[in-house]
């Protein structure tokens, strides 16, 4: 072994293949493409603080550095995760220093920003609205939910996206064949099955494509080929991208949802499997499961509830496989099933109504009288028991504070169960109205 090669030969090869200009960068063409807004602005050098969305390994900080090397510019680099207020003043001090000495512009690159808080993305403000540095952030979660506004409205943001197949492709033909920095000096050849599913497995991310190949090659002789059982030894405990705190995971989960409430058995099943597979808990899908029997099913058919709480259940007591088995079988159930939010809906509006008015009391009627002060308040007089009135039912009879006129916050849909029960309530509200009439013409 020579001691004395060079370090960079021992990077990891995902690091060996950074691209060093604008022409070996993979994907992204809709920002770098020929006359996309970022080509233009690099192009026109017409640099501005911006931020970086999108999932791991798609070229964050590359795309940084490359800024940085064609606008010249002096580059500071710290990560959220560890730095603080101290880290971000010291940036502050070297971005002087370079424009005082020898008029260098300094791009500030902070990867995951959002893991700073709202007082540490303050504290870039003043530097980025005076034009010490240019602030370059990237992210792996909505800006929108994690940045301040006040750095959103000073950095303008480019979402990234996952590589597609044709630029890990070539990314791949780039590290077997580059023989300074990548592998090419090891003359490997790799099959079209190995290479189909090495893709496949890392679902668009430029890093873990280059990791789970260096991984192969290290397997492999000089002059050896990667075959289809390799790649799936490599394999046996592969996860597709889920962040189980990030934008991943509140995008399948809604995607997870919007499929049941769209009566698609089938596109639940694939995102409840995707997200068993990226590593969720089951208990957590199990309790969004019984969300969704409330919401977008509800009385137009009670049993879905039921079903959903068993599955629940099921998880809990057997664990996976079963558990997972039978929280399938109820979000088919859901999905299968007629849907009605009128329930969702005249919970919300309650709501709204209890949060917008003053806190009314009930009438004296409907209020209990377990003493004899309280009886002589009137409290429960003239109360109407229903299991004593016709049909169980006090026609007429308003439950409302009295300073609040009904209001119909239930309206079920015409379909299922709510049908009948829509038809129930019309019928008792028939009654209402002859019991009002009554009454008024009794007055007169």
């Amino acid at each position: 072994m020579d001691l004395f090669a060079s370090p960079a030969r021992h990077q990891p090869l995902a690091a060996r293949m950074r691209p060093a200009s604008l022409d070996e960068y993979a994907g992204q063409q809709h920002l770098l493409g020929q006359g996309r807004p970022l080509r233009v602005a690099l192009e026109q050098g017409a640099l501005h603080s911006m931020i970086f969305w999108g999932p791991p390994g798609v070229g964050k900080t590359t795309l940084a550095k490359l800024l940085a090397t064609l606008a010249d510019a002096h580059f500071v680099t710290i990560s959220a995760v560890l730095a603080g207020v101290k880290d971000i003043r010291l940036a502050v001090d070297q971005a002087r220093q370079h424009a005082a000495q020898n008029g260098r512009q300094t791009i500030l690159f902070v990867d995951e920003v959002h893991r700073f808080n709202k007082a540490q993305q303050d504290a870039f403000l003043p530097f980025v609205e005076d034009g010490t540095l240019l602030f370059i952030g990237a992210t792996t979660e909505n800006p929108s939910f994690e940045l301040n506004n006040a750095l959103l409205s000073r950095a303008r943001v480019y979402v990234l996206k996952s590589l597609d197949e044709q630029a890990l492709e070539a990314l791949l033909d780039r590290a077997l064949t580059d023989v300074e920095r990548g592998l090419g000096a090891h003359r490997l050849d790799i099959t079209p099955q190995a290479r189909s599913v090495l893709i496949g497995a890392a679902d668009g991310d430029a890093r873990r494509v280059l990791n789970l190949l260096e991984i192969a090659a290290d397997l492999v002789a000089d002059g050896g080929t990667i075959d289809i059982e390799l790649v799936g030894d490599l394999l046996n405990d592969n996860r597709r991208r889920f962040d189980k705190g990030g934008e991943a995971f509140y995008d399948q989960m809604s995607a997870l949802h919007k499929s049941v409430r769209g009566s698609d058995p089938d596109a639940s099943l694939y995102w409840f499997v995707r997200m068993i597979d990226g590593g969720c808990d089951p208990l957590y899908i199990a309790r969004r499961v019984v969300r969704m029997a409330s919401e977008d099913i509800g009385n137009a058919d009670p049993r879905a509830l039921t079903l959903c709480l068993s599955a629940w259940d099921v998880q809990e007591r057997l664990g996976s496989p079963e558990g997972e088995l039978a929280i399938a079988q109820a979000l088919v159930y859901l999905a299968c099933a007629p849907k009605s939010n009128a329930v969702y809906k005249g919970f919300k509006m309650a709501r709204q109504d209890v949060a917008s008015q003053p806190s009314l009391e009930p009438p004296l009627h409907l209020r209990n009288a377990p003493t004899k002060l309280m009886k002589e308040l009137g409290y429960g007089q003239a109360y109407r028991y229903a299991h004593d009135e016709p049909e169980a039912y006090a026609a007429g009879e308003d439950y409302f504070p009295e300073e609040m006129e009904p209001r119909r916050y239930y309206r079920p849909v015409n379909r299922g169960l709510e049908l009948k029960i829509g038809q129930k309530l019309d019928y008792l509200r028939g009654l209402d109205a002859a019991s009002t009439s009554k009454r008024r013409q009794e007055k007169r």
